[in-house]
């Protein structure tokens, strides 16, 4: 028989109650010190004060009114994001996938508001990850994700990454957007080279074609500034950000400039949650902490003291680990032995870590988590390694 949750997913046998910072607490008190911060969203660690504070003045008030009238923190959200990016206009979803559907439609808009609707394909890339909707995993094109689910949606030319030949002599006439991730995150934590990405936005000058960057996984600070393309001084036309954005509390956006937007008018796109005063409010209060340039060096500091001591485990541990690689606190360790076997063991050394693409384990916490944090994650890696070695 079927079981009430419909059975997608494989979960852990943990059951957590309570959230303190970088910690998970299980209903008998036992304490995770959580690598995975739910998937790189609890930029700001579980149970922030301020964030709490927010949420429950919020629905004290209003909850929902939908997007048929004026909505004061969606305001005042869009309105901090347009300030610290290169956006000049935002819409808000619930979730990445659902800004992701955003920026493609958006994409494809704007070509048709410019007279030339027949330019509707989209560029994306092998490794890539953007949502599980059917657009969002034709984008992807991973077999993984799309089988059974056929037939995809038309019109994306899935390439090569870093096969910059193929990308060139793909950019013809019909591209309206190519979408890029800057780090992929599902894909194993590879970060895209400055030069990589500096190269795509000229080419997308040259053509005409949209620079779509998402940034679900990889914004919000989790780099070190705010958003990962800041690092290699280009800016896209169009970005979907979402996952730190709320912080646990579902919200995501498609930020767009005035002219990659200006065939998104009245009536050609709409969501009932997206943007409420719940969420939105939550937003904000986020962007106040993140969008700071000393948290934002702070969060560079941390992530060089943390891949110190990821170095230092993988050259402890030969047999068990590869290599480190990734960008700010968005790291990810190649593994030597199956990837789920690292974080089975970590799980009995109560510390959290999440699965990636090339067998890879995925450390994703809190910005804000404390130095003594990250010795002693670190120190809680090296024990379950040790208990892996003991294994072979």
């Amino acid at each position: 028989m079927i079981p009430s949750i419909m059975p997608t997913y494989g979960r852990a046998k943990m059951t957590f109650e309570k959230g303190e910072g970088s910690w998970l607490i299980e209903r008998d008190g036992t304490r995770y010190l959580d690598f995975g911060g739910g998937i790189a969203v609890t930029g700001l660690g579980h149970a922030h004060p301020d964030l709490v504070r927010v949420v429950q003045e919020q629905a004290a008030s209003l909850w929902h009114t939908s997007n048929l009238y004026n909505i004061p923190a969606q305001q005042e959200l869009a309105d901090k994001l347009v300030a610290e990016t290169f956006a000049d206009t935002c819409f808000f979803t619930n979730s990445g996938a659902e800004a992701m559907e955003c920026a493609l439609k958006t994409a494809r808009k704007y070509w048709s508001s410019k007279g030339q609707p027949e330019r509707v394909n989209i560029i994306t890339f092998t490794g890539s990850f953007h949502g599980r909707t059917l657009a969002t995993i034709s984008a992807a094109a991973s077999e993984k994700l799309t089988s059974g689910f056929g037939p995809l949606l038309p019109g994306i030319i899935n390439l090569e990454t870093g096969d910059h030949d193929a990308l060139t002599a793909a950019m013809d006439d019909t591209i309206a957007a190519v979408v890029v991730e800057p780090v992929q995150g599902e894909g194993g934590i590879i970060p895209l080279p400055d030069a990589c990405l500096k190269g795509l936005r000229d080419l997308c000058d040259q053509t005409g074609a949209l620079m779509i960057c998402d940034e679900i996984q990889c914004g919000m600070g989790r780099t070190g500034k705010l958003f990962a393309h800041e690092w290699a001084g280009v800016t896209p036309d169009i970005m979907a950000v979402a996952k730190g954005i709320g912080n646990g509390f579902p919200l995501g956006a498609c930020l767009a400039t005035e002219d990659a937007a200006s065939g998104m008018t009245a009536g050609s796109h709409g969501s009932t949650y997206g943007g409420n005063p719940l969420a939105c409010s939550v937003g904000s209060a986020v962007m106040d902490h993140i969008a700071d340039e000393e948290f934002l060096a702070e969060v560079s500091r941390k992530a060089g003291l943390m891949r110190q001591k990821l170095e230092g485990l993988v050259a402890s541990h030969p047999d068990i680990f590869e290599l480190v690689r990734g960008a700010g606190l968005m790291i990810g360790l190649k593994c030597k032995v199956p990837n789920m076997d690292v974080i089975a063991a970590g799980y009995e050394q109560e510390i959290l870590s999440i699965p990636g693409g090339d067998n890879v384990i995925r450390i994703l916490p809190a910005l804000n988590i404390g130095d003594d944090e990250i010795a002693e994650g670190v120190a809680r890696l090296d024990r379950a390694a040790t208990a892996l070695e003991a294994a072979l």
